[in-house]
C-alpha cells in the first residue's frame, strides 16, 4: 500500500518546497490507477472548510508549486451527478502529509479523505496532519503574494529577486529574507541553512548586500556553453543554490514512498546535511524565533544579546532535526521566562508576533501567543518589595511592521 509520510512522521523533515515536490509525486503515481467515488469527508475536530464535492467517478491528481500543493478532483465522462472539476490547495503546516491506506484503517487525524470507488478493496486517500497547523482552499488558486517557485520556475524566481531589491525585506539578514515566500518559495529553515553555509555567507549579513552583487555577475561572452554551465556548477551564486539544493532532496525522496519507507530514508537525508542541527554547527534564533545554524561569524546583523550554541557531537546521533531548537512553541503554552533566559532570547513583544497571513517569514510557523503577565505575590506584611530592573535584557528593536 503506498504510503508517504515523511512531513507526518517526527522522526522526518518538517515540509520545505522540495517535500510538497514529492508529495505531489507520490499522489500522482499512487491515484494513477484508481478511480474515485462518493463524497469528500472531513474530520468534525479540523477547522479547515468543508468540501463541497460528490461524484460516482472522479480522478486525483496534484501539482506543487513552492510551499503550496494543488489537488485536483476531476470528473470522470458519464459520471453522476454531472459537474465541474474541482481544485483545492494544500499548505502542509509542520506535519502535513498524504497517505494511502485501507478504509477500514485510517490513520490518526486524517483531516481530509478521498474515497475510491467499487468494485475493488475500497481505499482512502487521506491528508494527515497531526498538529493540525496545515491548511486547504477551495478553488485552487495559488495563495496570493507568493513568488515563483525555486524548483520548477527558476528564472522568473531569479528575476522577482533581483527585480525587489529595493524593497525593505532585504534590509534584514539574509537567513530572514530567505523565508519570506514573496521571494523564496519554497525555502525554509533546513534549506536556508544549508544554502548559506555552502556559500559561508555569515546568516545574518544584510541580504541586500548579499545580493545587489549577483546582478553585476554576468558570464563572459567569449565562453562556450558548455563552459558557461560548467562554471556555474562549479562556482553557483545564492540564487542558484536556492534551485539546486532543493533539487537534491527531491533526489533523496526516492525511497520515502511505500511500506519501506522509514529510519533508512530518514538516514539519508540526515546523511546529506551539511549544517542544519549538525554537531559543531552554531546556532542563533532569528527575530521570529526560529533556529538559523552556521559556522563561524554570525554576521553584523546578529541579534543584540543573542547567545549562540554549539551543536555537541554527542548528541549528534540522537537529536532529529526538528528537535528542540527547530520546533517553533506549541500554540497553548508559550516558552517560560525561565527558559527564554536560559535560551538567551529577547522578551517577546507585541510588535514581535506574527499578524495574519503575512508571508513575509515562513508562513507555515504557527504564531507564539502572547500569554499575558504573571500575578506577583504579595509582599510580607510590612514590608514592600523592590523591583529589580534586568540591566542585561537585550534591547529589540524591529524595523517596520512584524511578518509572519
Amino acid at each position: 500500500m503506498g504510503t508517504y509520510e515523511g512531513p507526518g512522521c517526527p522522526s522526518h523533515r518538517m515540509p520545505e518546497g522540495p517535500e510538497l515536490h514529492l508529495a505531489s509525486h507520490f499522489v500522482n503515481e499512487a491515484c494513477r490507477e484508481l478511480v474515485f467515488g462518493g463524497c469528500v469527508e472531513k474530520s468534525p475536530v479540523s477547522r479547515n472548510p468543508e468540501v463541497p464535492f460528490e461524484s460516482s467517478a472522479y480522478s486525483i491528481s496534484a501539482l506543487a508549486r513552492g510551499k503550496e500543493l494543488r489537488l485536483t478532483l476531476s470528473p470522470l465522462p458519464g459520471a453522476q451527478p454531472p459537474r465541474e472539476p474541482l481544485a483545492l490547495v494544500f499548505r502542509f503546516g509542520m506535519t502535513g502529509s498524504f497517505q494511502l491506506v485501507p478504509s477500514d484503517a485510517l490513520p490518526p487525524h486524517a483531516h481530509l479523505r478521498f474515497y475510491t470507488a467499487p468494485p475493488g478493496p475500497r481505499l482512502a486517500l487521506c491528508f494527515v496532519d497531526i498538529r493540525r497547523f496545515g491548511r486547504w482552499d477551495l478553488g485552487g488558486e495559488w495563495q496570493t503574494g507568493r513568488g515563483p517557485c525555486v524548483l520548477l520556475e527558476y528564472e522568473q524566481f531569479r528575476e522577482n529577486v533581483l527585480r525587489n531589491l529595493a524593497d525593505k525585506a532585504f534590509d534584514r539578514p539574509i537567513c530572514e529574507a530567505l523565508l519570506d515566500q514573496r521571494f523564496f518559495n519554497g525555502i525554509g529553515n533546513y534549506l536556508r541553512a544549508e544554502i548559506l553555509y555552502r556559500l559561508r555567507i555569515p546568516p545574518f549579513e544584510k541580504a541586500r548586500t548579499v545580493l545587489e552583487a549577483l546582478q553585476q555577475r554576468r558570464p563572459s561572452p567569449e565562453l562556450t556553453l558548455s563552459q558557461k554551465i560548467r562554471a556555474k556548477l562549479q562556482n553557483p551564486d545564492l540564487l542558484e543554490l536556492c534551485h539546486s539544493v532543493p533539487k537534491e532532496v527531491v533526489q533523496l525522496g526516492g525511497k520515502g514512498y511505500g511500506p519501506e519507507s522509514g529510519e533508512e530514508d530518514f538516514a539519508a537525508f540526515r546523511a546529506w546535511l551539511r549544517c542544519y542541527s549538525a554537531p559543531g554547527m552554531s546556532s542563533l534564533r532569528d527575530r521570529h524565533g526560529r533556529t538559523i545554524w552556521f559556522q563561524g561569524d554570525p554576521g553584523p546583523l546578529a541579534p543584540k544579546g543573542g547567545k549562540s550554541r554549539k551543536k555537541k557531537s554527542s548528541q549528534g546521533a540522537q537529536q532529529g532535526p526538528e528537535d528542540g531548537a527547530e520546533d517553533p512553541p506549541s500554540p497553548n503554552k508559550a516558552p517560560s521566562k525561565t527558559r527564554r533566559a536560559q535560551r538567551g532570547l529577547p522578551k517577546q513583544t507585541t510588535a514581535q508576533l506574527p499578524e495574519g497571513t503575512s508571508l513575509h517569514q515562513d508562513p507555515e510557523a504557527p504564531p507564539v501567543p502572547d500569554t499575558g503577565k504573571r500575578r506577583r505575590r504579595p509582599a510580607p506584611s510590612g514590608r514592600r518589595r523592590t523591583r529589580k530592573t534586568k540591566a542585561d535584557t537585550p534591547s529589540l528593536e524591529p524595523e517596520g511592521t512584524s511578518a509572519s
